[in-house]
This record gives C-alpha cells, structure tokens and sequence, in this order.
C-alpha cells in the first residue's frame, strides 16, 4: 500500500532549497531530541555504572544496620507509602476532574476558580507541602512522625497533578460518545462510569504515572512528616525512610556513597517497572 503523503529523499532535499527555514527548524528540532537524548542515557549510564558493581545480598538484608546498610526496609516503606498515597489521591482527583468536567455549567467561575487553584498548588515547592504536613498532621492531629503523615501529605500533593490530568483526558472524549450514550437512553452516570471514564483511561493512567514519580522520588516533604527511621515501622503510625530519603541520608553521611548510588538503581528499576506496568494496563484497558 503506498502512502498519498509520502515523499522521497529527494523531494525532501527540493523542498529544503525552496524553503531554508525550514531545513534550519528540522536541524534544531533533530538536535533537541538528539541533545535530550544523550542527556537521558548519560544519566542512566552514569547511575548504572556507579551503582552495579555494589550491588551485594546484605543491601537487601531485612534489619539495617551500620555494616550492610540494607535498603530493604526502605524499599517496604517506599511501596507503602507509594500505595497509601494512590488510594487518597486517585478518587478524590477523578471524582473532582468527573464533576468539573460532566456536572459542572461550562462557563462556571467556581470551575475556573478551583483550575486555577490546582495549577498554583502544581508549581508549589514540596518543602511547602512539607512544612504543612507537618503543621498539620504531625503536630496538630497528634500523628508524629510515621508513614501516615508522609502519605497524606504526598497525597495532597499529587492531588492537583492527578485532578488536571483527569480533567484533560475526560474533555478529549468526543461529545458525540455521550449523545450517543444519551440517544441509546442511558443516564448521565451510566454514561459517565460505562462510556466516558473508559475512554479516557489511558490518560489518566498517564497522570497516575506522573504522580508515581514524584511520590517516588519525593524527600524534602517526608524529611519533615515520614522521618528517617530506618527500618520498617510496625503500623501506619511508625516512622520510617523511603528509598530517596535513605539515599540523601547516606550521602549526607559521606560514608556509603556507593551504596547511595546502589540505592538509586533500585529506585530506578523500581519506577520504570511501576511505569512499565501502568502502561501494559493502560494499552490494555484502552483495547478493551
């Protein structure tokens, strides 16, 4: 099957002489992604060549100590707190992106007002949020220092991020799905949770994504909520370190830089299988 729109090397090249600007926009854009991608693999090279060769069983021993610097305790952490974070911040972002989207009047000031809000709460600095988790559930709610806090502060913080990523991928579902839905004699519920929310999935999935990484690699915000005990807290109210505080931890020491760089490869392998996964549910779900 041929293409209409195809061209060959050739009519590229005559095309280029009519249009100079135009060959000197490809070579920028060519070079930004060569550029970015360089930066992209220099950064894992480096992360992997500096952390591989100390890869040993004691970071993975159950009880840290002094001599193994075990990792294990805050990869239980991590995963909790990871976990914990989700399950507050996705409903309440996707049932307020559902409402801002398919209950609210278009037009309303109350729906400007609350994106608006959400995209200043984006760009606030996470020691922000820090200082406030702690205020708030360390202090005043009498949680202390334990995963609970970090989590309901990480949550808050990912809030607007999953809320904005909703709200995006709802409003690129074409009304003509829900006239469809509302034709056939379905409600506005039925349409919302069986048509609508489906559509979107994969977008959403892209916001959870997102809000995964900078849980993952979120420090200065459980520096002052989560603590940095290391090893695993009996329940939700116990303090313990994630793998990004463990690892400012130990080079903050200036004593295990090398299991510090260890640590980043765990932390690494560790988003990209989360975000592997996300993506097989997300082209799954979206086929149906």
């Amino acid at each position: 099957m041929e293409y209409i729109n195809k061209h060959t090397f050739s009519q590229k090249i005559r095309g280029y002489r009519n249009k100079p600007f135009s060959f000197v926009l490809f070579l920028i854009v060519g070079l930004a992604a060569v550029t970015t991608m360089l930066i992209l693999l220099s950064l894992v090279g480096y992360i992997l060549v500096k952390g591989i060769p100390n890869l040993n069983t004691g970071l993975f021993a159950w009880e840290y100590n002094s001599e193994n610097v075990s990792m294990m305790p805050a990869i239980i952490n991590t995963l909790t707190i990871t976990v914990m974070a989700l399950l507050l911040a996705i409903p309440l972002g996707i049932g307020s992106a559902i409402y801002l989207v398919e209950y609210a009047k278009r037009g309303n000031k109350l729906v400007s007002i609350v994106r608006i809000t959400a995209e200043t709460l984006s760009g606030i600095p996470s020691i922000v949020y820090g200082l406030f988790g702690f205020l708030l559930f360390v202090i005043y709610m009498g949680w202390g220092f334990s995963l609970l806090a970090g989590s309901f502060t990480l949550a808050i913080m990912i809030l607007p991020l999953v809320m904005r990523t909703t709200e995006e991928a709802l409003m690129s579902v074409p009304d003509t799905y829900r006239e469809g839905s509302f034709g056939l004699g379905a409600g506005k519920l039925r349409t919302v949770f069986r048509i609508v929310l489906p559509s979107a999935v994969p977008g959403i999935l892209a916001g959870v994504i997102l809000g995964i990484g900078r849980i993952m690699g979120e420090t200065a915000a459980l520096i002052y909520t989560a603590g940095t005990v290391t090893g695993v807290p009996q329940d939700v109210l116990g303090s313990g370190r994630t793998l990004s505080v463990h690892m400012y931890a130990l080079l903050s020491e200036g004593l295990y830089t090398e299991q510090a760089h260890t640590t980043a490869v765990i932390l690494l392998v560790i988003v990209v299988g989360i975000n592997a996964l996300s993506s097989a549910c997300a082209k799954r779900l979206a086929k149906g």
